[in-house]
């Protein structure tokens, strides 16, 4: 079953709703159970949490036959309330709890070191909230003591993801997730700090100054408290103009499309340009910088290479913005197709990759329709009932004819430590990617190969 508790509470089985017991309470209980799925909630817990400590002699017994009224409505969908000693538990094998996915996201993109794989988690996590736990279920007293731990933790995942947007050059989308949660939680100065520095990056210095005395009013009329000396020194430097409050640096070797940053098209197939959605690889599967960091930017890249039409590309945009964590969930398919791609490309013997890309393939054909372009030629196009997932089916139909084309055979990969982009090259001659972003670097140290052989471009 599928179980949703950040927001109204919500079972579902094989995706269809179902009803559980019409009473508050009933629901309650099983909110309860499943928040801490696993382990034993005693019956005296239960008590105390239902009636706030103002039990009625009866309580127990009404617990008890809550637990039964809920048994009965779970036992056909495979989902089972058991007593252990004065208590009760769930047992989640099976079952998908939305709270427990949110701590597991949260906690991977904690650890992940690449900057878009984490923004990737964080917009996976959030998107599970629809309102305040359990929001048609608990009051405000019981939420306060059941889901504190899983509100505060949300305020932290919206900083650290607002933190990566802020690595990544993007001030107006800090500016548009936290401007209310500010509002709402002054005293969270590392959302306020933030927030500050997206407003500053986005030319708004009044606004973010603002922010700050509005802050530090809050925190003295209501807390009696400074602001913390981190907010101060922001504060202080936003002031003075600090040049190291300016965003971050532009990539190299990028161009800007439909205001998303694309690396140059050097590889000469789409295919290959896909892969080189990595500004440069330290050894492969470990990217140094990555273009795809998100959904937009997929499906921007996908109308530049010619795999999507404009139309499309704006109807992709706007499913994104509306379902951002099936645009989340496809981005995170399209990066992991993407290494496939990449290991079949640079090595016609990886039998696995080349399996991973002929299913993508063959899946994307099944969806194709032969359609009269506007240039009079028929082409193979992805219909919008695709969704999300069309760049991904686009990209492995063009994956698929350069495997079926001699000139794969032609395919280099760079030798230069930070870049491994990958190039067709007919010629046999031409060993960098880019005499200006690679060749010119190394010409000093290493005189092109006049005859690569196919294996030097596997090893670099």
């Amino acid at each position: 079953m599928d179980f949703r508790l950040l927001g109204p509470f919500e079972a579902r089985h094989q995706g269809t709703r179902i009803t559980l017991p019409a009473r508050r309470q009933e629901r309650c209980i099983l909110g309860i159970l499943l928040l801490d799925a696993g382990h034993v909630v005693s019956t005296a817990r239960l008590v105390d949490l239902l009636w706030n400590g103002a039990a009625p002699p009866s309580a127990r017994g009404t617990v008890h036959t809550y637990i039964g009224r809920l048994r009965a409505a779970l036992r056909s969908h495979g989902a089972h309330i058991e007593t252990r000693s004065d208590g009760y538990t769930v047992d989640p094998a099976g079952h998908t709890i939305d709270a427990r996915t949110f701590l597991d996201l949260v906690a991977g993109a904690g650890t992940d070191g690449d900057p878009g794989a984490r923004l990737t988690g964080y917009d996976r996590a959030l998107a599970l909230w629809r309102g305040p736990v359990l929001a048609d279920t608990a009051d405000d007293a019981l939420r306060g003591r059941l889901g504190g731990r899983l509100a505060e933790l949300r305020l932290t995942a919206l900083e650290q993801r607002a933190e990566v947007h802020l690595e990544l050059g993007r001030p107006d989308r800090v500016i548009a997730d936290l401007g209310g949660p500010a509002d709402d939680h002054p005293a969270r100065e590392r959302l306020v700090a933030a927030l500050m520095t997206a407003l500053y990056r986005d030319g708004r210095r009044g606004e973010a100054l603002d922010l700050y005395r509005r802050t530090a009013r809050h925190l003295a009329t209501v807390l009696g408290l400074d602001p913390d000396p981190g907010l101060a020194r922001l504060h202080a430097r936003i002031l003075d103009g600090d040049p190291r409050l300016a965003s971050p640096a532009r990539p190299a070797r990028a161009i800007t499309v439909g205001g998303e940053q694309l690396p140059w098209g050097v590889g000469g197939h789409p295919a290959l340009d896909f892969c080189n959605t990595y500004a440069g690889w330290s050894h492969p599967g470990r990217p140094a910088a990555d273009w795809l960091r998100h959904y937009p930017t997929l499906a921007v890249w996908a109308g530049h290479t010619d795999l999507a039409e404009d139309h499309t590309v704006a109807a992709l945009l706007r499913q994104a913005a509306e379902d951002p964590g099936a645009a989340a969930a496809a981005l995170a398919e399209a990066r992991t197709f993407r290494t496939a791609v990449y290991r079949c490309l640079i090595d016609p013997a990886d039998t696995r990759a080349f399996n991973t890309v002929a299913a993508a393939a063959q899946e994307a054909a099944r969806n194709a329709v032969f359609t009269l372009g506007s240039h009079g030629l028929g082409a193979w196009r992805l219909p919008p009932s695709a969704g999300l997932r069309l760049p991904l089916h686009a990209v492995a139909r063009s994956a698929a004819e350069l495997l079926a084309d001699p000139r794969r055979f032609t395919i280099c990969r760079c030798p230069a430590e930070d870049c491994g982009w990958l190039f067709l090259d007919p010629s046999g001659r031409r060993r960098w990617c880019s005499q200006a972003a690679c060749g010119k670097r190394y010409a000093a140290f290493a005189a092109p190969d006049p005859s690569p052989r196919y294996s030097d471009t596997i090893t670099g």
